[in-house]
């Protein structure tokens, strides 16, 4: 399904419109997790271009879906920050959100995005895997962690 009035801008990691998103994000993994979110030590900065870069998706003017990238090593893009709010999804964001970061990522000259996810996020790993993403072994912080799967895509 293809999104009417979407708009992907890069806005800073810090902007009231992607901590907003963050903080959701952050309240459902805390819920499906028990914890309270994902520990993962980011720095905003992490998302500065040329290194990494920080997107949302406005539906409507309304702020629904978000992503980031930061480098890992000097090849790859790690993805971070991923979700779409109630308001997006099931409307072609996700999909869209996740080709804006593959296009800046690949820009940037990165050859492969990877991710981590964890196995009470069935909805991710089947959106990941839909998209052209295969498992690769764990790594980041949660790599030790029972659950965690790790995901990557060539560019």
């Amino acid at each position: 399904m293809s999104v009417e009035h979407l708009d992907i801008r890069r806005l800073p990691f810090t902007a009231p419109e992607s901590a907003a998103l963050v903080t959701e994000l952050m309240t459902d993994l805390g819920a499906r997790y028990g914890s309270s979110g994902d520990d993962t030590p980011v720095d905003p900065t992490d998302f500065d271009p040329p290194g990494g870069d920080f997107l949302v998706a406005f539906l409507d003017g309304e702020p629904v879906g978000c992503a980031g990238w930061r480098g890992h090593g000097t090849e790859e893009a790690e993805l971070k920050r991923m979700y779409t709010a109630p308001a997006g999804r099931r409307r072609g964001v996700a999909r869209a959100v996740l080709r804006a970061i593959e296009d800046s990522a690949r820009e940037a000259g990165r050859k492969r995005v990877i991710l981590e996810t964890g196995d009470k996020q069935p909805e991710a790993i089947a959106f990941y895997v839909a998209n052209g993403y295969e498992r690769i072994p764990d790594f980041g912080y949660y790599r030790d962690e029972p659950g965690v799967r790790s995901f990557g895509r060539k560019l």
